[in-house]
């Protein structure tokens, strides 16, 4: 198979086209799924709010690349992005979630199953268990539970896309209901987002439908950010996609890192690439977001600035075998992040980059050979979207790498 290098070559046309076509699958298949969940949603979200308010917490977990859900939606509750929001309880229990929900599970708990497209008899069972106790249950996809849904596509990219906007926009509706409920009229840092809220007190069936008619718009959002990413980065996407390639023929590995939810994105995308969902061959790939007792040793012992850099300076291999460096953030301007990128250029490793509002300062200090930005300033929709981005990725790697196999 040629290397598609020439924009004029039919490959890389192909593999373009590719790429505009499953951007946009996303929002046809979104499109159909937003707006019959949405009110749905926003009733789980209100009693959500409630449980919160009772003490309850949210216990997530899920088996394989599902896990990375239940890491991601924990530390948004934990540590919310929207400014001035409260840290709300929340746990990832997949290392052993049979054991540790039935040991912690409390009557106002909730507790929420993360798994592929055709579900996972496991984890509707601890769901079940869980129910038992008193917990309200989410089952991600599944038939059973207080909010149970079924997969909105078979393609397993596409679920867990749309699956972490619904729990992006679910822990944001919390936080509306949680504050609705507890002060009545002030919204305080919700007003930007929610101006239906204002300063008298809502009904409930009121603030149910602005809340899922809010949930559709962010929905939309990703639409029209995936439609901007269609037409204007695809031919990126395939340049990424290419240089990744030659690299892994080459003996290469991607080492992937970022912070908060991009850590879980990190994750997610090394999973995908080492054990791959879709019958893509295997590539070698390992998240340096994945390693606790190394990333809390440096960050105690030199600082969080060199979490990535000082594995990177251990893993990452030069030329000929040279390896590849994927840092992803939303701000672009994360300090280790930026560390590392620096030292992988010393290195002489290809460096990637997926970013959000105008790449930052990743961009401004040319850190990466190629890089991918989500242009926006709020960042669930930069993280949903940079989901899309990776996994549409994957799947032009996995085109090429099917390509080398015959």
């Amino acid at each position: 198979m040629p290397l598609p290098d020439d924009p004029h070559d039919p490959d890389t046309t192909r593999l373009v086209h590719l790429v505009e076509e499953l951007l946009l699958e996303r929002n046809r298949v979104s499109a159909d799924f937003f707006p019959r969940e949405s009110r749905r949603l926003a009733t789980a979200c209100q009693a959500m709010a409630e449980r919160f308010l009772r003490g309850g917490r949210l216990l997530a977990f899920g088996r394989g690349q599902s896990a990375t859900d239940a890491q991601h939606v924990s530390v948004e509750l934990v540590h919310p992005v929207i400014v001035g929001k409260r840290a709300l309880p929340a746990l990832d229990l997949s290392l052993s979630p049979g054991g540790w929900i039935d040991t912690l599970v409390r009557p106002d708990d909730m507790v929420m199953g993360f798994g592929p497209p055709q579900g996972d008899a496991e984890a509707e069972e601890i769901l079940r268990s869980a129910q038992r106790k008193g917990a309200m249950t989410f089952s991600l996809p599944g038939h059973e539970g207080d909010y149970a849904v079924a997969a909105p596509s078979a393609d397993p990219y596409i679920h867990q896309e749309l699956i972490e906007i619904l729990y992006h926009t679910l822990w944001e509706t919390v936080h509306v209901f949680f504050e609705h409920r507890e002060r009545g009229h002030e919204v305080g840092a919700s007003a930007f987002l929610y101006p239906f809220l204002g300063q008298e007190k809502q009904d409930t069936h009121s603030v149910i439908a602005e809340a899922a008619a809010s949930i559709e718009m962010k929905a939309r959002d990703d639409e029209t950010l995936r439609e901007t990413i269609a037409s204007g980065q695809a031919e990126g996407i395939v340049a990424t996609a290419v240089a990744i390639r030659e690299r892994v023929r080459a003996g290469g590995t991607i080492l992937v890192f970022g912070n908060g939810g991009s850590a879980t994105d990190a994750n997610d995308f090394a999973l995908d690439c080492s054990v791959p969902l879709k019958g893509y061959p295997p590539v070698p790939a390992i998240s340096l977001a994945l390693e606790p007792a190394n990333l809390s040793a440096v960050a105690n012992d030199i600082g969080p600035e060199a979490m990535f850099l000082r594995q990177l300076i251990a893993q990452a291999r030069p030329a000929p075998a040279s390896d590849i460096a994927l840092g992803i953030s939303t701000s672009g301007g994360s300090a280790n992040v930026i560390a590392a990128l620096g030292e992988a250029r010393k290195r002489g490793l290809l460096t990637v980059a997926l970013l959000g509002y105008d790449g930052g300062e990743i961009v401004r200090r040319g850190l990466a050979d190629h890089t991918l930005v989500v242009s926006c300033d709020y960042i669930p929709r930069i993280q949903e979207v940079q989901a899309s981005i990776y996994h549409v990725l994957l799947d032009v790697l996995g085109e090429l790498r099917h390509g080398d196999k015959n």
